[in-house]
């Protein structure tokens, strides 16, 4: 056979020619590759930066929180700030431009919407339903099924959230029932509640506003049980509601910071300078670590405008004491290191139920709502229908905290579930008592002429919000 080769030289030019054009075509794709790459990487950091500003507008635009500072049903319940101030204090904020709340909400939901997204599975007639995120949802007026209770009724309400007692004419806001998205809410029922918990102890921990929700607790369950049955007493710190027919125990325990510190009186701790005790518990501990069920909550105290926290390392009583002073975002931190580390060593890998409640949010500044710039939730009848509206003074970040530390608590054998309640609180500008309560001091001419100065949009009449929070207790405890 013969076979014909191209002469050396022509064989030698191509062969060049085609090595040549694969290098040129090779370092072609790599180019464009490279540039690729750095495009993708500028737009990452791009978009990265946007949120990081998002952010920052968000936090530099956040006022703080009006809390409203109370102390035991028998004591002064009373506002710690003026409102009026807060609101001028802030009137420069007011021109930050927002991005889209709808975008800026997506941005942040790897950080915060994470809060309780996951309410476990309930059943059924013992099929399991699909797991639903009860937080997200809608209020849905409804006068046939709401209220839960008759609140002039409940024997054991507080007068610092009796509103209808006190003058509010207007009770469309006992009748909104809270619809989450593809699923329902199991309805509250006192008699199958109290036979849960037969013979157990269930205890809420922390401020006022746990104090709110363990008020609509016990008035969510007294109803059913007979004269004779039940009692409720006054210990300190403690307030216990007995069920005597079911041996139970619903109580309540004062602990705004968690941690021991300056404000644990329950009738004087209204103090204009915060000392907390870092890593020191026990002396609270100690009343509630018996419970079967738990119920945390801690927020509020850490949102007095202007205010620093005082960190003590050692005793009041201790001379060589080390005190620092921190932001109270840092005290908040170092307060929930603190329980959290305590947990861990003391009430791990047990049948304890325990819960942390999340942020409940205040309705101070009428502009976030389309409202004048001075108004308050002072003669708001309606909730807020805008999906996804959040109050620029709500510190998702105190959460997101609160969150993190509870998450790394589960390898350790220590199980808290976030009852996330912020999203559906905020909708609710109509709930809170405002003028509404039992007034500890005379009010001045000043006030009475402005009722807006002394409202309070911190807590919640009831029957009202708060019923909804222990609707999400109910279904937690009572499915499992």
């Amino acid at each position: 056979m013969t076979v014909h080769q191209a002469p050396l030289g022509l064989r030698a030019y191509f062969s060049s020619f085609i090595a040549f054009f694969l290098v040129v075509f090779s370092f072609s794709i790599f180019l464009n590759h490279i540039q690729n790459q750095t495009q993708n990487q500028v737009a990452t950091i791009d978009n990265k930066e946007n949120r990081n500003n998002t952010l920052v507008n968000i936090q530099e635009q956040s006022p703080n929180q009006a809390p409203v500072v109370d102390s035991h049903d028998q004591s002064p319940f009373l506002v710690d700030v003026d409102v009026t101030q807060l609101k001028n204090q802030n009137q420069n904020q007011d021109q930050i431009e927002f991005v889209d709340r709808d975008d800026e909400r997506n941005e942040l939901k790897e950080q915060v919407i994470s809060i309780g997204g996951d309410n476990g599975s309930i059943s059924h007639g013992g099929e399991e339903k699909d797991r639903c995120d009860w937080s997200v949802g809608r209020w849905v007026y409804d006068n046939v099924t709401r209220p839960l209770y008759n609140g002039p009724q409940c024997k054991f309400m507080h007068d610092e959230v009796a509103c209808d007692k006190y003058g509010r004419k207007d009770i469309r806001y006992q009748h909104w029932r809270w619809q989450p998205n593809g699923c329902d809410l199991p309805r509250f029922d006192a008699n199958i509640f109290l036979e849960k918990i037969r013979g157990k102890r269930m205890v809420f921990v922390g401020d006022s506003l746990n104090r709110n929700q363990w008020v609509s607790m016990v008035c969510l369950v007294e109803s059913v049980v007979p004269e004779g049955q039940k009692t409720r007493t006054f210990n300190g710190s403690l307030m216990s509601f007995k069920v005597l027919s079911h041996n139970v125990s619903i109580d309540f325990y004062w602990s705004p910071l968690l941690v021991e510190s300056n404000c644990d009186n329950p009738i004087i701790h209204r103090v204009s300078s915060r000392i907390m005790r870092a890593y020191k518990i026990e002396s609270h501990a100690k009343n509630w670590m018996d419970a079967d069920i738990i119920v945390f909550n801690s927020y509020l105290w850490w949102k007095k405008p202007g205010m620093k926290m005082k960190v003590l390392y050692g005793t009041f009583e201790d001379g060589d004491a080390v005190l620092e002073e921190v932001e109270m975002f840092e005290g908040f931190e170092v307060a929930l290191k603190s329980w959290s580390q305590w947990l861990e060593r003391n009430l791990n890998n047990t049948d304890k139920r325990m819960f942390f409640v999340s942020l409940s949010p205040t309705h101070v500044w009428g502009q976030e709502w389309g409202a004048d710039p001075d108004a308050t939730c002072y003669s708001e009848t309606e909730p807020i229908h805008k999906e996804g509206y959040r109050s620029d003074g709500s510190d998702y970040g105190m959460m997101h905290t609160a969150e993190r530390l509870i998450e790394n608590l589960k390898p350790k054998g220590v199980n808290v579930q976030i009852v996330n309640i912020t999203q559906l609180s905020e909708y609710r500008k109509d709930g809170h008592p405002s003028i509404y309560r039992r007034q500890y001091v005379n009010l001045t001419e000043a006030q009475l002429a402005n009722p807006k100065s002394y409202s309070d949009c911190t807590h919640w009449c009831l029957p009202g919000v708060p019923d909804v929070w222990n609707e999400f207790l109910y279904a937690y405890i009572t499915s499992s």
